[in-house]
């Protein structure tokens, strides 16, 4: 229990987090073995997702307080483009990479299928060190002090020990 709330862990924690290379709106790419011995959250968001821009703000409170300690990357998908990435990090004071992907990393790294072709944003992918899913949280009503309060930062405290 955190916070009262009893976290599942998700389908995806216990998995190894699918290999990725992305571009940022800089043109940098961002590989997540790159990451490997640090604590990884990656946010899948979409600019015009309400609880993702109060989320970007939570996320932006883990960078202060965390500071190396985690990294964070968030990773869009079309319709997203340079225009509304540009627009919603200023809008929303964003300071962590946004990277962009057309599917095929979200669909790997989220098990998208035909049979399960949805994607409910935001999702956060909480990657160990070890490049292991160790949450996999999806933006519900149960889970909304997680994506908009404190919750968030118990969870961290806990992984960081």
């Amino acid at each position: 229990f955190l916070f009262g709330l009893a976290l599942e862990a998700g389908p995806l924690a216990g998995k190894r987090v699918a290999s990725f290379t992305l571009p940022d709106s800089q043109g940098r790419y961002h590989d997540v073995l790159d990451y490997r011995g640090k604590l990884l959250l990656i946010d899948i968001m979409r600019t015009d997702c309400p609880h993702c821009g109060t989320f970007s703000k939570v996320l932006e409170r883990v960078k202060a307080r965390y500071g190396d300690r985690i990294h964070i990357l968030s990773i869009v998908n079309p319709p997203d483009n340079q225009q509304t990435v540009a627009a919603y990090v200023a809008r929303n004071k964003v300071t962590t990479p946004i990277l962009f992907d057309f599917g095929q990393a979200v669909a790997a790294m989220l098990n998208i299928t035909p049979q399960n072709p949805t994607i409910k944003l935001p999702t956060l992918l909480i990657v160990g060190p070890d490049g292991i899913i160790r949450e996999d949280l999806v933006y519900d009503e149960s889970r909304k002090n997680i994506f908009e309060g404190e919750g968030l930062f118990g969870i961290l405290d806990r992984l960081l020990k």
